[in-house]
């Protein structure tokens, strides 16, 4: 599996929430640039940078410093926050950034992501963010009616079979992922997808590996990283990268 070192971008500095909660943040460095290289300097293959400003807005607004960490770093990129046009997603490959992520536009606009997926296939993934069993939208803050395995079989017959998952009450709290859930969601998923959510130990992350499913394509790891609670040599280890 592959780790991705997750930066969040909110007021123009590097930060992390807990529970997806905006008024319960810390900032970790006043710029996501040297956060990123902190993390590639380390050994970081990929970078998981999300705009949580432009989550909230409804349009990215950090494409400045998403822009220097591609150029500078010249590592790949997934990036997600804001992105609900097709103009949008333009101007986010146009900086270089190697697959983008459609979190609320995903179930609120179908006709973007039908479009999206059939311009760019392979390069777009879908967020599925889940809060008390719900996936959440618009940054967090509203949700969307069904079953998360329901969202997950609809997005795959719309041809959506990238994710990535997010367990949000778990995010930020550096108490472990709920391993049956990820197993559960595992088995739901017709393609692959990348977990996120609560990872605050190396355990954590070999006792994702050890479920052995195909489906579970990499880890995104966040305050863990930043509190040093292990290194990303350590965590690349872990899952066996």
């Amino acid at each position: 599996m592959r780790l991705y070192p997750a930066i969040d971008m909110l007021g123009g500095k590097a930060v992390r929430l807990v529970k997806g909660d905006f008024d319960a943040k810390k900032v970790y460095d006043e710029d996501p640039l040297s956060a990123a290289r902190a993390w590639v300097d380390a050994g970081a293959q990929r970078l998981h940078v999300v705009d949580l400003d432009g989550a909230k807005e409804g349009r990215p607004a950090n494409l400045d410093h998403v822009g220097r960490i591609v150029k500078e770093l010249g590592v790949p990129v997934q990036f997600g926050g804001g992105l609900r046009t097709v103009t949008a997603i333009d101007d986010v490959f146009a900086i270089g950034v190697d697959r983008v992520i459609l979190g609320t536009a995903a179930f609120t606009e179908e006709k973007l992501l039908d479009e999206a997926l059939g311009r760019w296939r392979g390069r777009v993934l879908v967020s599925v963010d889940v809060r008390e069993g719900r996936v959440a939208t618009a940054g967090w803050t509203e949700s969307i009616e069904g079953s998360v395995e329901q969202a997950i079989t609809h997005l795959a017959q719309r041809g959506a079979r990238e994710l990535v998952y997010t367990n949000v009450d778990r995010d930020g709290m550096l108490e472990g992922p709920d391993i049956a859930e990820v197993e559960r969601i595992a088995g739901a998923v017709s393609g692959s997808f990348i977990y996120s959510g609560g990872i605050g130990a190396l355990a954590d992350l070999e006792a994702l590996a050890s479920l052995g499913a195909p489906a579970l394509e990499g880890v995104i790891v966040g305050k863990a990283l930043y509190e040093g609670r292990f290194t990303v040599a350590q965590a690349q280890t872990a899952l066996g990268e």
